[in-house]
C-alpha cells in the first residue's frame, strides 16, 4: 500500500470520497449552492482542487493499492478557540460545528473512506495510523473526528484503535434523505 499526498487532479476522487464518509451531506448542500440548472459535483470538484479552505486537496492523503486509488484521509488542525457559531448557519450543519468546538486544538479527522471493492484489506488502518503520525509532528495533543450512528464498521474500527466518545448531537436532516439519527464526536490522546 502507497499513501500519498493528493493532488489537485484527485479532486474527483475526493468529491466521491466526502460523499461517502458524509451520506452525500455535502453533494446535498451543492445541490442547494447551485441551484437546478447548476453542476453540484462540478462545485465539489472546484473546491476539492482550491489551494486553501478545510476541503481542499492540500488536506488529504489517498492510499493506493494495485496501482489504484483506494482510500481517503482528509484531516486539518481545528481552531484552538473556536467561536460562536453564525446565526446564517444552516441548521444541518450546527450540530456538527457543535461537536467541532469540543475538541479545540485537535487535529481533525474530516474524512476516512475507502471504496467498496478494497474494503477490508487495511486501508483504514493504515490512514488512521498515518493521521496519527501527521498530528503527532503538527503538535496537536489529539485527533478528533465525528461518525454517524449508521456507520457501524467505522465506529467498530474507531474503537478499537483507542478512540473514546466525547459527545452525541441529534442529526438534523431537513430535506437530506439520510438513516442517521446521531452523529458522535470520538478523540484520541496521540502524545
Amino acid at each position: 500500500m502507497l499513501i500519498r499526498e493528493a493532488k489537485v487532479s484527485d479532486a474527483e476522487h475526493l468529491v466521491r470520497f466526502i460523499n461517502m464518509a458524509a451520506d452525500d451531506l455535502p453533494l446535498h448542500f451543492w445541490k442547494k449552492s447551485v441551484g437546478a440548472g447548476g453542476d453540484p459535483l462540478a462545485l465539489g470538484r472546484e473546491r476539492a482542487a482550491r489551494e486553501t479552505g478545510s476541503f481542499s486537496y492540500r488536506n488529504a492523503w489517498l492510499a493506493e493499492l494495485e496501482g489504484a486509488v483506494a482510500a481517503c484521509l482528509l484531516g486539518y488542525p481545528a481552531d484552538a478557540t473556536p467561536g460562536p457559531i453564525d446565526p446564517g448557519t444552516p441548521a444541518i450543519f450546527v450540530p456538527l460545528l457543535e461537536l467541532e468546538a469540543l475538541a479545540p486544538g485537535t487535529w481533525y479527522l474530516n474524512v476516512l473512506a475507502t471504496y467498496a471493492p478494497f474494503r477490508g484489506r487495511g486501508c483504514g488502518h493504515a490512514l488512521l495510523a498515518h493521521a496519527e503520525e501527521v498530528a503527532r509532528r503538527g503538535g496537536h495533543p489529539a485527533i478528533s473526528l465525528i461518525a454517524a450512528d449508521t456507520h457501524v464498521e467505522a465506529l467498530r474500527l474507531y474503537r478499537a484503535k483507542g478512540y473514546g466518545e466525547v459527545a452525541r448531537r441529534p442529526v438534523v436532516k431537513e430535506d437530506w434523505q439520510v438513516d442517521a439519527g446521531e452523529w458522535i464526536l470520538f478523540t484520541k490522546p496521540v502524545g
